[in-house]
């Protein structure tokens, strides 16, 4: 767990020094993260439910999806501000490379983290164990 507090810290850190909350949109990761930490301090002061974490794990991964897109399409556009005559494969090649701003791939850390979050929850001892709830039968 140490490894995602880590990696959410930084990540929070770094789209606050960039300035990651001029349109609503933007606030999505922020607030996730922020959302992250409140729930694990819940758990730890409360044993409040592994699961809800769980569920913010999995608005992680999405939010990661989607931010991919509108990183995509941000960058599409601008590239076709700056050369409209880009088309096809050769759009799709400079949409995905080069230093420009917004990185396409940069809202992965979000599916990175989400995966990471549930892997430290998984078989975690406050969940129902499904040793309990499996029946066996004898063999004839």
């Amino acid at each position: 767990m140490t490894i995602f507090l880590l990696g959410a810290a930084g990540t929070g850190t770094e789209l606050l020094l960039i300035g990651h909350i001029e349109e609503v949109w933007q606030w999505v990761p922020l607030l996730l993260l922020l959302t992250s930490f409140v729930m694990l301090f819940a758990h730890a002061v409360a044993s409040v439910s592994i699961r809800i974490f769980q569920g913010i794990m999995i608005l992680f991964i999405t939010s990661g999806i989607i931010g991919i897109g509108i990183h995509y399409n941000a960058r599409m556009e601008f590239k076709l501000e700056m050369n409209p005559a880009l088309k096809g494969k050769q759009l799709i090649l400079e949409t995905i490379r080069g230093a420009t701003v917004p990185p396409v791939l940069a809202p992965g850390i979000m599916i990175q983290l989400g995966l990471l979050g549930l892997a430290c929850t998984y078989r975690h001892p406050t969940l129902p164990s499904t040793e309990n709830n499996k029946t066996t039968t004898k063999e004839l």
